[in-house]
């Protein structure tokens, strides 16, 4: 037996592997790195959505982000020679349907009666959705303690949730779990097909195939009177949704779902509810208290922990 050598495991054959690549141990460690840039992008999407409201309707919102974004995405594919993968086909379509309609759809109805940092805390769910999803269609199987700290930090969540003053639910809550469903179901879809390809160009094929749809639905939420006296900001804060929680949110997130696992990076986005909760302060003058940043310590705690959990 010699010494200081690491021998790979043996398969039933007699086979051995070869060993993994340095790069292959990093890869969680970066993909909750590049997980983690998206979610404080996607952070700031229900801010911005309040924002955007003060001048344009929700459908206006819906399909004009979309557009913007499906625009910016066809530049880029036309600029880096890409060609569509037509075996995908069926994938993007759930991706369309999901992302590009369904999560902001939902989202901008919700944002008109619910405050922000309340979307953000419903939205806590997130993690644990992308999980149930990755178990049922993405092949991964968490075990036992992943699933306890995903409900644990899904409990923080709820926790602080009822506990927080002057919380009424409402039917805008309900579009805001609508939006968790749906998106959560995207995530790992789009999770799924980012193994093969870069996590950006599965965004960006899902918004091109898209843009028939969100360039005629812009334009009828236009001549249907969806867009009234925007102030500046309301402009600013359209572009954001378009391209930054739309368009380059997408590219680190999809890379850090690929690299670190669905389910484990998917824990990462119950931080999210915190981001949200700080840009919120900032930007719309909403009080962050003690409580908060207690409740987003132990969350941080929780995602940690499941970070290493086993996961197959």
């Amino acid at each position: 037996m010699l010494i200081g050598r690491a021998w790979p495991p043996r398969y039933a054959g007699g086979m051995r592997s070869r060993p993994t690549p340095q790069i292959t141990a990093q890869r969680p460690i970066l993909g909750l790195m590049l997980g983690f840039i998206g979610v404080v992008i996607f952070g700031a999407t229900l801010p911005a959505t309040r924002i955007a409201l003060t001048g344009f309707d929700p459908a206006f919102i819906t399909f004009c982000r979309a557009f913007l974004a499906g625009l910016a995405s066809a530049t880029v594919l036309v600029a880096a020679g890409k060609r569509f993968p037509r075996a995908d086909l069926g994938s993007f379509a759930v991706i369309g349907a999901t992302l590009v309609f369904g999560f902001p759809g939902f989202a901008n109805v919700a944002m008109q009666t619910v405050p922000a940092s309340h979307g953000g805390i419903v939205l806590g769910v997130l993690p644990l959705l992308t999980a149930v999803f990755a178990a049922l269609i993405g092949g991964e199987k968490p075990g036992v303690a992943f699933w306890a700290w995903g409900v644990l930090g899904a409990a923080l969540v709820l926790g602080f949730t009822l506990r927080g003053g002057g919380f009424a639910p409402g039917i805008g809550h309900v579009w805001l779990l609508c939006a968790a469903v749906v998106s959560a179901f995207g995530y790992v879809v789009s999770g799924k097909l980012a193994r093969r390809m870069p996590g950006w160009e599965v965004i960006a094929w899902a918004l091109v195939l898209c843009l028939p749809l969100t360039g005629l639905g812009a334009a009828w939420a236009w001549e249907g009177g969806g867009v009234h006296a925007p102030p500046v900001k309301a402009y600013w804060a359209l572009g954001y949704l378009a391209f930054g929680s739309m368009f380059a949110g997408f590219f680190f997130w999809n890379a850090g779902l690929a690299m670190g696992g669905i389910a484990r990076v998917g824990q990462v986005q119950l931080l999210q509810t915190f981001v949200t909760l700080g840009i919120s302060a900032l930007i719309l003058g909403e009080v962050v208290t003690p409580v908060m940043l207690g409740f987003a310590v132990a969350v941080a705690a929780v995602v940690w922990l499941g970070r290493r959990a086993r996961i197959a």
